[in-house]
C-alpha cells in the first residue's frame, strides 16, 4: 500500500497546482499514520483464543433454607376463639346455676364461656413434616369447668388455663407412627370443647360426665387408609399431675369406611380414686357420624361406664346414649336436634340414682365465615325431683332453658378444632 501512495505522490509532484499540493500533504499525513500502526504488535482475533473452561452452576438454595427460623415456623397457625352466651332457666333456680351442665351453667346472665388462643404446627407424614405441637390457652367459664376440680388436680391453679399442650413426632415406620406427649383433649364421647364444631350449643350429659382431658403419651398408627389404632398411657381422667400413682390406659379404633361415614370404638381403664385400694374405672364408648347428603347429617353415641370407689364396693354404672340429627336449609342456616338418655345407677354421675333425658333443638346461623349465632331451646327431665327450683330447697323433675350463643374464630387452622 505504501508503494501505491508513493507512486501517486510522484505523479502529483509533476503538476504543482495548489489543489494538487493540498492533496499531496494529505497523502503524506496518511502515510505517517499507517507507519505508526504497522509498528504495533498484531492483535489475535477473538475466534483464535482458546475458550476458558466454566464451572457448573449450582441451583440457588431456597430463601427459606437460609433463614434459621423458617423450618421451625413452617406450617404454624395462630388462632383465636371467642364463645359467649345469654341463658335463661325457666325454673329460675335460687342458686343461679343450671344443674348438670358443663359450659352453659349461668342463669339470666351474659357469660363468657371461653376465650381461647390456639398455636399449632400440625405434623404431616405426606409433607415430610415430622415434628409438630399444639398449645390451647383457655380463659372464661369453661376453664373453671374443665380444671377447677381439686378432687382431680393436686394444683389446679397451675394448669387452669392450659387446656392442651403437647408435642408431636412422626416416626417414618411402616405407615407412620404418630407420637404425642403432653396434655391433650379426651376423645371419649362425641362432643368436644369447641361449640362451633358441634351440632348443638349446649353439651349432652355424657360430655359433662366423661373425661375432658388427659396427660401422658398417645401413639397412633394407620393400619389401613380406613382404619387406625391409638394407644394411651396417661396419668388418669382429668389429671394433669398424677395423685395416686396408677396409670390409666386406652385402646381406640377409628374407622373411616367412606368419605361420608366415620366412627370410633374406645375402651378406657384406670384407677381414678385417691385411695390406695381404689377400684377400677372403665369406659366403653362408641360413636358414629353419617353425612347422608349435603343437607342431612345423622350421628349416634353409646356408652357403658362402671366404677368401684374401692375394690370390694358394689359397682356404680352409667349407661345410655345420644342421637343427633341436623338439616341444612341453606349453606349458612341449619337446624339440629339431640336426644340423650342416661341411666345413673348408684349416682356415679349426678350423685343419686335416676334416669335423665334431654331434648334439645338448636338453630345455627353462620352469618359470616368465622362467626355463628346459635338459638337453642332445651328440656331436661328426670324420673325424680332433682332440678333446683326458685325457692331454696325446692326441687323439680324438669328444667327448661333457652340460650343465645355467639361464636367467633380467626386464624389459619382449617376444619374442626
Amino acid at each position: 500500500m505504501r508503494q501505491i501512495l508513493i507512486f501517486a505522490a510522484a505523479g502529483i509532484l509533476a503538476a504543482q497546482t495548489p489543489v494538487e499540493k493540498l492533496l499531496l500533504d494529505k497523502i503524506e499525513q496518511l502515510e505517517k499514520r499507517l507507519a505508526v500502526l504497522e509498528s504495533k504488535p498484531s492483535i489475535t482475533p477473538a475466534s483464535a483464543i482458546a475458550p476458558v473452561p466454566t464451572l457448573p452452576v449450582l441451583p440457588e438454595a431456597p430463601v427459606a433454607a437460609t433463614s434459621p427460623t423458617a423450618p421451625v415456623l413452617s406450617g404454624v397457625t395462630v388462632n383465636a376463639y371467642l364463645d359467649g352466651y345469654y341463658g335463661y332457666n325457666f325454673n329460675r333456680p335460687s342458686t343461679g346455676v343450671n344443674d348438670l351442665r358443663a359450659y352453659d351453667v349461668s342463669h339470666n346472665s351474659f357469660t363468657l364461656s371461653q376465650g381461647t388462643l390456639v398455636l399449632e404446627r400440625a405434623a404431616s407424614l405426606s409433607e415430610k413434616r415430622y415434628l409438630g405441637g399444639r398449645l390451647d390457652l383457655q380463659f372464661g367459664q369453661a376453664t373453671a369447668t374443665l380444671q377447677g376440680n381439686s378432687a382431680n388436680e393436686k394444683r389446679p391453679e397451675i394448669y387452669r388455663h392450659i387446656f392442651q399442650a403437647y408435642g408431636t413426632v412422626i416416626a417414618p415406620i411402616g405407615n407412620g407412627v404418630t407420637l404425642d406427649m403432653g396434655k391433650f383433649a379426651s376423645s371419649l364421647g362425641m362432643e368436644t370443647n369447641y361449640a362451633k364444631d358441634q351440632m348443638n350449643y349446649s353439651r349432652s350429659y355424657f360430655f359433662n360426665f366423661l373425661p375432658y382431658y388427659h396427660m401422658g403419651l398417645r401413639a397412633t398408627y394407620p393400619i389401613t387408609p380406613k382404619v387406625s389404632a391409638t394407644y394411651w398411657l396417661v396419668n388418669g381422667a382429668n389429671q394433669t399431675e398424677d395423685f395416686n400413682g396408677f396409670k390409666s390406659q386406652a385402646m381406640i379404633l377409628t374407622f373411616n369406611p367412606s368419605s361420608a361415614v366415620s366412627g370410633n370404638f374406645n375402651y378406657y381403664a384406670g384407677r381414678e380414686g385417691a385411695l390406695p385400694n381404689s377400684g377400677r374405672f372403665q369406659v366403653l364408648d362408641t360413636y358414629w357420624s353419617w353425612n347422608v347428603n349435603p343437607r342431612w347429617t345423622l350421628a349416634a353415641e353409646a356408652d357403658y361406664v362402671i366404677n368401684r370407689a374401692e375394690r370390694t364396693d358394689a359397682p356404680k354404672r352409667v349407661t345410655g346414649g345420644v342421637g343427633y340429627a341436623r338439616y341444612r336449609f341453606t349453606p349458612r342456616w341449619s337446624l339440629a336436634s339431640r336426644y340423650t338418655l342416661l341411666n345413673d345407677k348408684g349416682g356415679l354421675f349426678s350423685g343419686t340414682t335416676q334416669n335423665l333425658r334431654d331434648v334439645t333443638l338448636t338453630s345455627t346461623f353462620e352469618l359470616a365465615q368465622g362467626f355463628q349465632m346459635r338459638w337453642e331451646y332445651r328440656r331436661d327431665m328426670s324420673n325424680r325431683r332433682y332440678f333446683t327450683g326458685e325457692r331454696p330447697g325446692e326441687l323439680k323433675s324438669s328444667m327448661d332453658t333457652a340460650f343465645i350463643g355467639l361464636i367467633w374464630w380467626f386464624g389459619g387452622k382449617q376444619g374442626a378444632w
